[in-house]
């Protein structure tokens, strides 16, 4: 799915809910591979095995509820989609910071124990960050869009 400025954003949406569900519940994949993953497909990128293989550990720093995997992910696919578009490693790499700082003020953190919703508890059902990671790549997309397309 490569999208032009006429893909409707409402296409887009159910696209991006209904892979994060899939990709959650069918495979068990983390958020950080999720969100790779479906900002390269929405972009026409297609992800190479040991780029895939890599996001494994990237749930928040292989759980130690660091970085959120919906900040490591975006990250990736801003530094792969951007080279892409024949970007300098400056610009990609200004892009990133801009997209830390906005994910922030938007989400009010990039760590994961701070986003999930309430916490963590042994207890929890799996994939508890499912709505939150839908909100998540939406706003990613839309950075990722509006930055390539200024």
């Amino acid at each position: 799915m490569i999208l032009s400025n006429n893909s409707s954003m409402e296409g887009i949406d159910k696209y991006i809910s209904e892979t994060v569900h899939e990709m959650y519940y069918g495979n068990d994949d983390n958020c950080a591979l999720t969100s790779l993953y479906i900002l390269c497909y929405l972009f026409g990128i297609e992800l190479d095995s040991q780029t895939i293989v890599s996001t494994v550990c990237m749930h928040g720093a292989g759980g130690y509820r660091a970085q959120c995997g919906l900040v490591e992910g975006p990250l990736m696919a801003i530094g792969i989609i951007c080279t892409s578009y024949g970007w300098e490693k400056k610009r990609v790499v200004d892009t990133a910071k801009t997209f830390a700082s906005e994910f922030e003020k938007k989400f009010g953190s990039l760590r994961c124990m701070e986003l999930r919703p309430g916490g963590f508890s042994p207890s929890d059902p799996p994939h508890l960050c499912e709505e939150l990671s839908v909100r998540a790549i939406k706003f990613s997309y839309s950075f990722l869009k509006d930055a390539i397309h200024k």
